[in-house]
């Protein structure tokens, strides 16, 4: 008899979260009269002693959290229970985490996160024995078996107006501009973006490039259109002429991405002697308020988790896949990590508008 549920945000926050947990308390308390607990600061919340933790009601969660962005629950994306930071260095703390379940005395849990966290509840769930679904978000919408996740429509709309904003300067100034956007290891917000924003060049990490191709692309810009400004929008994962990551730094296993933009810029204006500005766009993605489809898609989410927990079908994760809701295991979504093609739709029609993506 399930009568206590908790659910946490884990990993980057991103728009449609606050959609996802106000969908699941409404389901679960309006259908079924369970009771249902918030869990802050991602999985830290049952690892820290006192539990930290909020029991939700439908008035907490009215109509203002649907459109607000980031997370009300507060999230994580450096305290792995398996190798938790001390001043000391990494410890194992994934026994905390299960003791912090049962003592809050939950029956099932929802875990809305990307691979990393998801990968990381699966792992928990499995020592525990205890029930768990998941839900994903991530902006970079690169987990298996689902269409879209939470927060990706938002962050390429975001990079979309970006691009927007930029081409009337481009215009007035005869500037090359450069926008460096998210995507950790997929290039999909790119891609998007760059298509729906009228981009000139798009470069995605999935796909190689050389300097001379994207040169060649803005001259003929003057050539076949008669302009000379281009819009060029890479991803911050994207790596150099010699195949090397452009990093801002790194602790132990986690690399952060930035500055592909400038190095780009800088070979653009070297080579053509262009008038170049970067802008790079980097936590801008994920803030602000959900738009439409995040909000939808977060809703029907939230919807579906609980009544997978009332229907006693647990370690799986909701997806969305041909304009439905379905649920898949978490381990095959994790493992079918989802990174664009050669023959993807959105590359096939990029190429197709004559876009330039480095590599012819």
């Amino acid at each position: 008899m399930i009568k206590k549920i908790g659910v946490l945000t884990s990993g980057g926050d991103c728009a449609g979260l606050n959609a996802a947990v106000r969908a699941i308390v409404y389901r679960a308390i309006e259908a079924y009269g369970w009771d249902v607990y918030g869990i802050t600061n991602g999985t830290t919340g049952l690892i820290n002693r006192p539990l930290q933790y909020t029991k939700l009601t439908r008035e907490m969660c009215d109509s203002a959290m649907l459109r607000s962005g980031g997370t009300r629950l507060g999230t994580t994306n450096k305290a792995n229970p398996f190798a938790f930071p001390t001043a000391e260095g990494p410890v194992d703390r994934s026994q905390d985490f299960i003791d912090g379940y049962r003592e809050l005395g939950l029956d099932a849990l929802i875990g809305i996160g990307g691979d990393g966290s998801l990968d990381i509840l699966k792992r928990l769930a499995d020592k525990g024995d205890f029930k768990l679904v998941a839900i994903p978000k991530t902006i970079d919408n690169d987990l298996g078996l689902t269409e879209n996740a939470i927060g990706y429509s938002t962050a390429v709309e975001v990079a979309m107006e970006a691009l927007d904003h930029l081409q009337p300067t481009a215009a007035s100034h005869q500037r090359v501009m450069v926008l460096e956007v998210m995507g950790r290891d997929a290039g999909h917000i790119a891609m998007a973006a760059g298509i729906a924003g009228g981009a000139d060049v798009i470069l995605v990490p999935e796909i190689s490039y050389r300097i001379d191709t994207i040169c060649a692309k803005i001259r003929s810009l003057a050539e076949t259109q008669g302009r000379n400004f281009a819009l060029v929008i890479v991803a911050e994962a994207v790596k150099d002429e010699h195949g090397e990551p452009v990093i801002v730094s790194q602790k132990w296993e986690r690399i952060r991405y930035g500055g592909v933009g400038h190095y780009i810029g800088d070979k653009i204006a070297e080579r053509i002697g262009a008038d170049v500005r970067v802008t790079s766009l980097g936590h801008i993605q994920r803030g602000g308020q959900p738009n439409a489809l995040d909000r939808i898609i977060a809703s029907a989410f939230g919807v579906h988790a609980v009544d997978l927990i009332a229907q006693g079908k647990t370690d799986r994760m909701v997806a969305w896949q041909n304009r439905r809701v379905v649920d898949v295991p978490i381990t095959d979504a994790i493992q079918g990590y989802q990174a664009l093609s050669l023959d993807d739709v959105l590359v096939l029609t990029a190429r197709g508008l004559g876009i330039c993506l480095g590599d012819q």
